[in-house]
């Protein structure tokens, strides 16, 4: 399929690298591990643990969708004419799955170390990345809980070469149309979400788990997010994107966030920060196209950014085996922290997480990419069916 004048124009743009999106990404894993903390429960006094859970335990919820819909937006802005779908699955996986292994081991042998029932039904699906895809508590929560979202991700890294040319074959004029139908989409799968058992509960979130499962971990819903990201990078790249600027739109997530945190049953979920997030987005990337500065696009934050997969992975296994649940006295009395104790104990984890995700970037992920995840220019090759429109 042939670009649209308008994207042939913006070809220069899409070529151009986009640090403050990579900036942005350990902001997002950061969010994560926030609600990791509030939901663990570190407070003797329950009525401080339960306004923590009410104002920050969504807040990872945000995160995972800025994943979601930055995944789409980037691979459609980076895609290639004529790019073949096997050297893209490739390096796709080659970004996930090496580093999944050492996370999913070391979960394992920690679950193993604390005396923890250790099932197949928990181990295999998440080794394979496929564990989001089962309604059961223990199957998606796997060896280590982030990772269900890797589940996500490699049912979205599978279809994005369809999406992309459906996407693709939507006019210009109507890419608008096209966002808001997902959007609206959105808002209707909680709605859809009510027509489904209202037990069990979730130990996680006052939402039935049925109803958590399907609005929030199941792949074939999230598919959405990455689409909205789709959509936004070809409204950005054919010149058709009106939005606001970045700092604006990083005040729209504020209400956004409310909306996650005070509407009811799976409606908190997902739907209220998708408009914010693709604003964000879209502007950041804007920003670098036309290359001005930000304060993402600085060196600390890009190379935040660069260990911000990494973190992701091992942040929830020392949120759940480390310093958060070592309280003095009877450690399996549970933690019991004052609010000095738990602000030391959280930027202690912090601390661990970041240096932990340091090594398994530079140890296990950069390698795996450096090995097998790049590029490899094959001329006279592009016969194969692609990922990118052909000219």
């Amino acid at each position: 399929m042939s670009r649209t004048r308008a994207e042939r124009t913006a070809g220069v743009r899409s070529a151009t690298r986009l640090p403050s999106l990579t900036g942005m990404r350990f902001g997002a894993a950061f969010l994560v591990f926030t609600t990791h903390v509030a939901v663990s429960r570190p407070f003797a006094d329950q009525g401080a643990d339960d306004e923590l859970a009410k104002w920050l335990g969504r807040a990872g919820f945000l995160g995972v969708s800025f994943f979601f819909t930055l995944s789409g937006f980037v691979l459609t802005w980076s895609a290639r004419p004529g790019e073949r779908l096997l050297p893209f699955w490739r390096r796709r996986l080659m970004k996930i799955f090496p580093n999944n292994v050492v996370a999913w081991l070391a979960g394992l042998l920690l679950m193993l170390g604390v005396g923890k029932q250790v099932t197949a039904g928990q181990l295999v699906p998440s080794l394979l990345l496929v564990h989001g895809w089962f309604p059961q508590m223990a199957i998606v929560g796997g060896t280590n809980g982030s990772t269900w979202s890797l589940a996500c991700e490699l049912a979205f890294y599978l279809l994005f070469p369809w999406l992309l040319r459906l996407v693709r074959r939507i006019p210009e004029r109507w890419l608008w149309g096209a966002a808001g139908l997902v959007i609206v989409a959105m808002w209707l799968v909680p709605l859809a979400a009510r027509l489904l058992p209202s037990e069990p509960s979730s130990p996680f979130q006052s939402v039935p788990w049925w109803r958590y499962w399907f609005t929030y971990f199941f792949p074939g819903t999230r598919v959405l997010d990455f689409l909205l990201g789709i959509v936004a990078a070809r409204l950005v790249l054919s010149g058709r994107w009106i939005g606001p600027r970045l700092g604006p739109a990083l005040l729209l997530l504020v209400p956004g966030y409310l909306l996650m945190a005070l509407l009811p049953d799976a409606f908190g979920l997902v739907a209220p920060t998708a408009v914010p997030i693709v604003l964000v987005i879209a502007a950041a990337a804007t920003r670098d196209a036309a290359h001005n500065r930000t304060f993402f696009a600085g060196r600390t934050m890009v190379w935040l950014g660069e260990v911000s997969f990494a973190f992701y992975l091992v942040h929830f296994l020392v949120v759940a085996y480390g310093p958060l649940h070592m309280a003095s006295g009877d450690p399996a009395a549970g933690p019991t922290w004052s609010v000095p104790g738990m602000l030391a104990v959280s930027l202690a984890s912090f601390l661990v997480s970041l240096v932990l995700s340091w090594a398994l970037y530079s140890l296990v992920e950069k390698p795996a990419m450096r090995a097998w995840g790049r590029r490899r220019e094959r001329p006279g090759r592009t016969s194969a069916p692609s990922v990118g429109p052909t000219r």
